[in-house]
């Protein structure tokens, strides 16, 4: 019969410190409680969690704020591109 953990897997891992970083660990595990490691833990899952970036929701509530917000010339552009195009590259190549 398997045990149901509560708590999940760790892995050991061993890093160094400087003794500035352990001295700061030290007095922050003593000052707030918890562990050494604990707070390794948790400075790590803030560091993955700042570098994902913002989430899929956040990143399209952007991107829909952008829509319309600039005007730059003609209102038929989405109809029309292809001759807006053809008159770009007949200007360029003059």
């Amino acid at each position: 019969m398997r045990v149901k953990r509560d708590k999940p897997r760790m892995i050991r891992t061993q890093i160094q410190l400087t003794p500035k970083q352990s001295e700061g660990l030290k007095r922050l595990s003593e000052e707030r409680g918890g562990s050494m490691a604990e707070w390794i833990r948790k400075a790590v899952d803030s560091l993955i969690k700042d570098s994902a970036g913002p989430d899929w929701e956040t990143r399209k509530r952007r991107a829909l704020a952008a829509v319309g917000i600039a005007r730059s010339g003609p209102d038929d552009v989405a109809e029309n591109h292809d001759a807006y195009l053809a008159d770009a590259f007949y200007d360029w190549k003059k």
